[in-house]
């Protein structure tokens, strides 16, 4: 049923200004439109609501990524734009702070 459909992404922000320059300017999405409710961006065809709201609960997990065809020259553009990578305890992480799953994919 909905295997035909696309997906549509949302996060949430208490600060929609902050929000706005870092999903357009850091990270290069188009911004699609600003209503009271949320921002909307296109990621690739995929449409991402940056929901506006009062009180933020943090995920303690991933929320977003990207397949990316480089993940080191991804990497690379994106600390150009101000972005640090984070390193876990417990997480085998190469130099770039890049995980291997079990069946090879690059985290």
């Amino acid at each position: 049923m909905l295997g035909d459909c696309a997906i549509i992404a949302f996060v949430a922000t208490q600060q929609p200004e902050r929000a706005k320059a870092f999903y357009s300017e850091v990270l290069g999405l188009r911004l699609a439109g600003d209503t009271s409710f949320a921002l909307v961006f296109d990621a690739g065809g995929t449409m991402l609501r940056v929901v506006k709201v009062h009180v933020l609960r943090p995920a303690s997990h991933t929320v977003l990524g990207w397949n990316v065809p480089d993940i080191r020259a991804a990497m690379d553009r994106l600390a150009k734009n101000g972005i640090a990578f984070e390193r876990y305890t417990g997480i085998d992480q190469d130099e770039f702070g890049v995980w291997t799953t079990p069946d090879d994919h690059k985290v």
